[in-house]
């Protein structure tokens, strides 16, 4: 092998190393160009522009609208806690009008303690799954008295240890009910309108966050769950997005989108 070919191969693998034009391995979560990293900043200004009204379903009605905010503290953090149970596979109007019910009966963690189960789930109905989160919420308001004081977890960990509470309603419990952000709330809104986008490439909402958190500065985590929501809602839809309406329209790259409008 000649001199110069091996110079050659040397500035090719000083290239990588400097990371220049390339990417992460593809079986690495959110794997991004240099490019693709960059141009993420560009759309989420369009976004924001697009959004500038806030007038989108979450913004009136999302689970950090529908805790009494007058109550006593532990009351807003429970009722919070509580929107965000209800709110999994169900719409904003469903969960706010569900959430107005419970706070016409009585919704503290001693309401619902006393409420029969079958009570409760005439006051849910029709959230999705209203049995099954008739039963979770019963069961943690009583786990809430005897273990927290009435009061909820004021940790990741010990909010997805109740009953009915997954990793994404933890970080949007400690953002909207402790005001700590300890990580990114991802729905199947960020996370389609992310990988759509070219953002990140990821399979399932857990690599998308863990993915966001790596692109994304922290002091925009809160900002970006409610902005890309109130995307979803209204213009980057799961079915027949209207792609002519968006601003991100010559640099998406949408991923996955195969009609539009």
């Amino acid at each position: 092998m000649t001199t110069l070919m091996k110079k050659r191969r040397k500035v090719v693998k000083a290239m990588f190393d400097k990371g220049e034009n390339c990417s992460k391995e593809d079986n690495e979560p959110g794997g991004v160009s240099l490019e693709e990293s960059h141009l993420w900043m560009k759309h989420l200004e369009n976004i924001k522009l697009m959004r500038s009204n806030w007038d989108a379903p979450v913004d009136s009605m999302g689970c950090h609208m529908l805790a009494d905010a007058l109550a006593e503290p532990k009351v807003f953090r429970f009722q919070t806690l509580l929107s965000l149970m209800l709110s999994s596979q169900t719409k904003d109007h469903i969960t706010a009008a569900a959430m107005h019910r419970l706070r016409q009966h009585g919704c503290t963690v001693d309401d619902l303690i006393a409420i029969s189960t079958e009570d409760l789930q005439q006051l849910l109905i029709p959230v999705g799954f209203y049995k099954k989160k008739a039963a979770y919420v019963k069961k943690v308001a009583e786990i809430l008295k005897e273990r927290y004081d009435s009061d909820i977890p004021d940790t990741v960990e010990g909010l997805c240890s109740l009953p009915g509470v997954g990793e994404k309603m933890a970080y949007l419990a400690m953002s909207n009910a402790w005001n700590q952000m300890e990580g990114l709330g991802v729905d199947t809104h960020v996370h389609r309108i992310s990988n759509r986008l070219g953002w990140i490439k990821t399979s399932n909402p857990k690599e998308s966050r863990i993915a966001l958190e790596t692109l994304v500065p922290r002091e925009q985590w809160q900002e970006l769950n409610k902005l890309l929501v109130g995307f979803g809602q209204q213009t980057c839809l799961p079915v027949l997005p209207k792609c002519s309406e968006c601003l991100n329209k010559d640099t998406c790259a949408a991923v996955g989108v195969k009609k539009k409008r």
